[in-house]
């Protein structure tokens, strides 16, 4: 599955038939059609789902939390709602709505990638494979489950058998280019760039217009060093697949890291042009316009905060965004305090080996020195100013290593 969850999920939403509760697909259908379920129920998940698609997406929110309390047993309109939430950006939300369904319906595919997939976006990647794996133990063909299970391996860590799942995968359909993708990325990250690359040319030999496999060949481009092949690897997937915005968010990343950031500013805005409520992109799009922001451009620097905030706002959990307000008060808005808050806020949520919590570390460091420094001084000393790191790129959700998935 791509970044872009709120678009690829909002095709999954499923809509319960007035007389039976059947999905629209997935293994389910049968068992909920036998299901009696309630019609005040039923009816307002079938108007939820409507106003979702319709992009009235509070009025979805608040039709598909009635179904849910008029009939606790409708797994579709607990998956829903869980689909509408992570599409507006809500992720811990998504992910409790997905816990209920998956405990009513554990065999539903639709609701066993959904829930892996909003996993994963928030970093809880041994989560999101410890579920697909016990769903293939059941169900060991499905290879949509599969893929996406060799992809939450892969990001957990656990690159041997990310390898060997994505092996079963290519066992049951040879040439499969996301499967070769994925193996790609597994090389790649265990430094084998050589096989990494050559992987990547099958996958691409046997699909020539994959957007998975050009998005592989982007990231052994950018491990390789040449921006500039990855670049157009990138653009390639986004021609092959428009409506996919990861190679967009890749492009962004690549052009944040050369310090382009009114170029990586169109790459964003062009991803959320096709998914308004995709986090990432907003993030990104903060970066780059905190890069651009100095004293002549003060409204850049707003709308970072306006756009960090709001994604704050749907996750309080969101590291990427807590980092990046934490730096944009306290180096560029001159209020340390606030700042220094969300920075504690991000050393509390992140993980311990997230790329940014070094220097997140240096500053919350830098304030407890200053801090000790003004209790001791004597009180007719003038205050030093704000605690300085150091010049700081903005941070933006990095390329994404995803050759498959959905």
């Amino acid at each position: 599955m791509t970044k872009a969850l709120a678009f690829a999920l909002a095709l999954g939403l499923v809509a319960a038939g007035c007389g039976g509760g059947a999905t629209s697909r997935g293994p389910q259908a049968g068992a909920a059609a036998a299901r009696p379920t309630n019609p005040a129920a039923v009816s307002r998940m079938a108007q939820g789902v409507a106003a979702a698609k319709d992009g009235q997406r509070e009025r979805a929110v608040q039709l598909l939390r009635e179904a849910t309390v008029l009939d606790k047993q409708l797994w579709e309109a607990q998956y829903d709602l869980g689909v509408v939430l992570a599409s507006g950006g809500d992720l811990q939300g998504a992910e409790a709505e997905l816990a209920k369904a998956f405990e009513l319906a554990p065999d539903a595919q639709e609701v066993v990638l959904a829930l892996a997939e909003v996993r994963r976006r928030r970093g809880e990647h041994g989560s999101a494979a410890q579920v697909l794996g016990d769903y293939l133990e059941r169900r060991p063909d499905a290879l949509d489950v599969r893929t996406l299970h060799v992809t939450a391996l892969r990001d957990a860590g656990q690159l041997d058998k990310a390898m060997r799942e994505a092996r079963e995968v290519l066992l049951r359909k040879p040439a499969d280019a996301s499967a070769l993708a994925e193996l790609a990325l597994c090389h790649l990250a265990k430094g084998e760039r050589d096989t990494a690359q050559l992987l990547v040319r099958q996958a691409l030999d046997a699909s020539p217009r994959s957007a998975a496999a050009h998005r592989a060949q982007g990231l052994v481009a950018l491990a390789q060093g040449d921006d500039a092949s990855a670049f157009h690897a990138f653009l390639k997937a986004s021609q092959e697949d428009p409506r996919n915005t990861t190679a967009r968010l890749n492009m962004g990343a690549v052009l944040l890291r050369a310090g382009a950031y009114a170029k990586a500013e169109e790459q964003y805005r062009a991803a959320l042009a096709v998914s308004p409520d995709d986090v990432d992109a907003a993030v990104g799009l903060a970066a780059a316009l905190r890069g651009q922001s100095d004293g002549q451009k003060p409204a850049k620097l707003e709308e970072a905060r306006s756009l960090l905030e709001k994604v704050v706002d749907h996750d309080p959990h969101h590291v990427a965004a807590l980092f990046n307000l934490g730096v944009l008060y306290t180096e560029f808005a001159k209020k340390p305090q606030e700042g220094l808050g969300y920075l504690q806020r991000y050393l509390d949520a992140a993980p311990s080996g997230h790329p940014a919590r070094a220097e997140a570390e240096k500053y919350v460091s830098a304030a407890r020195a200053e801090a000790k420094a003004l209790e001791s001084a004597p009180k007719e000393d003038k205050a030093p100013e704000a605690p300085k790191a150091g010049p700081k790129a903005p941070e933006a959700p990095k390329a994404a290593p995803k050759g498959g998935g959905r």
